[in-house]
């Protein structure tokens, strides 16, 4: 089993206090999310975007698309917080996980999907709310 559970991955825990990821509305940075077969090995120590073990299938494109920040990083309860919106492919696409990535930089977080997922017209991530508690990165 490749996928053993979620990880916020050393590169993004190192590269946060340095400046390295920058997800306020208006700058440059890119964040993309790659879809993986069980086959991939993902992990904490995942630093940079891999094709190995990446989904394959029609509709979906190598690389994975790209996010758009929903929630700049807010602070409530001494916990700082952002999210982005949801994203879909069109086609018939089975996936255990994604890796959610700077483009031209490091990893964020690696997501196990717990089982593969499987669509058959439209495959979505769906974000959990954004909010202190369940926003998909949460730093306190």
């Amino acid at each position: 089993m490749a996928f053993t559970g979620n990880y916020t991955t050393d590169a993004f825990l190192l590269g946060m206090p340095s400046g390295s990821y920058n997800f306020a509305t208006g700058t440059t940075d890119v964040f993309k999310i790659a879809l993986y077969t069980n086959a991939a090995t993902l992990n904490a120590s995942t630093a940079v975007y891999t094709a190995t073990g990446e989904v394959t299938d029609t509709g979906y494109t190598a690389t994975g698309e790209t996010l758009v920040v929903s929630t700049v990083p807010v602070v409530t309860s001494n916990v700082s917080y952002w999210s982005f919106d949801n994203v879909s492919w069109s086609g018939a696409i089975t996936a255990r996980g994604a890796l959610i990535y700077k483009v031209s930089g490091g990893t964020v977080c690696v997501l196990d999907f717990g089982s593969d997922k499987t669509s058959t017209t439209t495959f979505t991530v769906q974000f959990p709310s954004p909010d202190n508690t369940s926003a998909i990165i949460r730093i306190a």
